[in-house]
């Protein structure tokens, strides 16, 4: 499709726009992708990270595909990553702990998987690696040890296809899991012991990787470079980066974040004490309704512009991509996922949509070029 002239570049993730239909997920892709294209890179093809819904996935027929394709083609864009993470509705109604179902648990998560990849085979540029994110494993107070066979199971039949996918297309897809607060896999550690025991074969095992959210790792409090390093050493394959920015405020008070309390999405909450303790919450107004007097700093999975270092109510975790955005190969692609912009305080939103968009992928493009900051060495 794009040829020789394809770049690896930044780009951004979709789900930032509502839609559940393929048809509303098309149209919100030619409103609102060329002219973020024009700003950010006018002559040079530009990369998609599109989300598919279970219904759109369901919807789509061969004549919808190579639709898309044919305008991707026209406008000099190409899909290599696609977020087949949240299945359900994601937008103007209570999301929280149902945008994890149906997890690993279910054929569900298994046909959905398969059905984007056939998508992403058909539309993926010869010679790139493409990438699905997806839920990690589940949300953990919905999981007990007994559904660690089935888990294994549909994610090992998920690998089974994207094997015959590379065989018989030459195209190699990585399922990429998302680590992701109050999930059963939400550190890097999580990561590795769940990679060392799933015991896949060599094949499966090269085809299952990560999906670096910044925001998800900077609330465990790691360290961006041992992060990296621990899954390099234990030869875990990053499939694509979420550049995203989570709220920090350095201050025990967490009611100063209550305007940040709202009803669609779940934002996980981790404080830690001066003695190095991490206290956990499934949600902000659960910590809140705790109000721990012995806390530092907290950290909110609430997804906030990458370019802002601060609100009027507290600092982000700006610093963290700061530090990591240089440690990572320039072959990765890297997506912006701000997908909380309809329901950011209105203080947030002084700009377009597509401004905002444009001005993230330009800050990120910016950030990946700087010196590493605190010393930190690229490994």
């Amino acid at each position: 499709m794009i040829g020789a002239q394809l770049m690896v570049t930044t780009s951004y993730c979709t789900n930032i726009h509502p839609g559940e239909t393929w048809q509303e997920i098309y149209l919100a892709v030619r409103r609102h992708v060329p002219p973020v294209k024009q700003r950010v890179s006018p002559d040079a093809p530009f990369s998609l990270g599109l989300r598919i819904s279970g219904r759109a996935a369901e919807e789509m027929n061969a004549r919808d595909a190579d639709d898309f394709y044919g305008w991707c083609r026209d406008n000099n864009v190409y899909v290599a990553t696609i977020n087949a993470f949240p299945y359900g509705t994601f937008h103007n109604t209570p999301v929280k702990e149902s945008v994890y179902f149906p997890d690993w648990r279910y054929p569900q998560r298994l046909t959905y998987t398969k059905k984007v990849a056939a998508l992403l085979a058909e539309w993926l540029p010869d010679g790139m690696t493409g990438s699905i994110s997806t839920v990690p494993a589940g949300f953990r107070t919905s999981l007990s040890e007994k559904d660690f066979p089935e888990i294994k199971k549909n994610l090992v039949a998920a690998l089974d296809y994207l094997e015959e996918l590379r065989q018989k297309s030459g195209k190699e897809i990585l399922l990429s899991l998302e680590p992701e607060p109050a999930c059963l896999l939400e550190t890097t550690a999580d990561m590795v012991a769940f990679f060392s025991r799933l015991a896949l074969s060599p094949s499966h095992r090269s085809l299952l990787a990560v999906c670096y959210d910044c925001c998800h790792q900077a609330l465990q409090y790691e360290d961006p470079a041992e992060s990296l390093h621990q899954f390099a050493a234990h030869e875990i394959r990053i499939g694509h980066v979420q550049v995203s920015s989570a709220l920090s405020l350095r201050h025990p008070d967490i009611g100063r974040l209550e305007q940040f309390c709202e009803s669609c999405y779940l934002h996980q909450t981790v404080g830690r004490t001066e003695a190095g303790q991490l206290l956990r919450f499934a949600d902000l107004d659960q910590a809140i309704a705790a109000a721990p007097d012995n806390v530092e700093e907290w950290r909110v999975h609430f997804h906030v512009p990458v370019f802002l270092e601060a609100t009027a109510e507290c600092s982000t975790t700006r610093f963290f991509l700061e530090r990591i955005l240089p440690l990572f190969p320039g072959e990765i692609p890297m997506e912006v996922e701000t997908y909380t912009w309809t329901v950011l305080p209105v203080e947030l939103r002084c700009e377009t949509v597509v401004d905002s968009i444009s001005r993230e992928i330009e800050w990120v493009e910016y950030a990946r070029k700087r010196p590493m900051k605190d010393n930190v060495a690229k490994e």
